[in-house]
């Protein structure tokens, strides 16, 4: 089956491969990063709806990794020539390299994404807890967020030396 998708599809169908799972997965990630947070800003908010916007900026941390992916499929797609007007024929070489140079975004950024939720979940049951300590969580949810740039970083260089 892979087979035939490579020969029916070439080196344009894995590069193209490769942007979708980056933001794919990394969109799928922060879903259920946001979610996991969102249900538990649901339970401090009928409690004590006046720490809305704590939750709402904890809740929003994981979704960066979406974002993330989307730097990548835009990358891909400037790197093949879809914004110039003439898409470039690639080899099964090049899309291949394309396609595993997205990898650690996609990877990267769906994994992130998730335990950046866990954590801005439980900051949040901390701001239930300490209002005045939420900013700690923020700390903690920062440290999860390095890693999903560093993802976004490694895709990025090996992008820009795919072709």
């Amino acid at each position: 089956m892979l087979a035939e998708f490579i020969n029916q599809f070439g080196g344009l169908g894995l590069a193209f491969l490769g942007a979708s799972l980056a933001v794919g997965l990394c969109c799928v990630g922060s879903a259920r990063g946001t979610g996991i947070a969102g249900e538990a800003a649901t339970g401090l908010l009928s409690e004590n709806p006046e720490h809305f916007s704590k939750c709402l900026i904890l809740q929003v941390i994981p979704g960066t990794q979406g974002l993330y992916g989307l730097v990548i499929w835009f990358f891909v797609l400037f790197v093949i020539g879809v914004f110039s007007g003439g898409i470039q024929e690639l080899t099964i070489t090049q899309g291949l390299t394309i396609l595993v140079s997205c990898l650690p975004m996609a990877m990267g950024g769906y994994r992130s994404a998730i335990y950046q939720g866990r954590v801005a979940a439980a900051s949040i049951n901390m701001a239930a807890k300490q209002p005045d300590d939420w900013s700690k969580g923020i700390i903690l949810c920062v440290v999860v967020e390095f890693y999903a740039i560093l993802s976004l970083l490694a895709s990025i260089l090996l992008l820009m030396n795919a072709l």
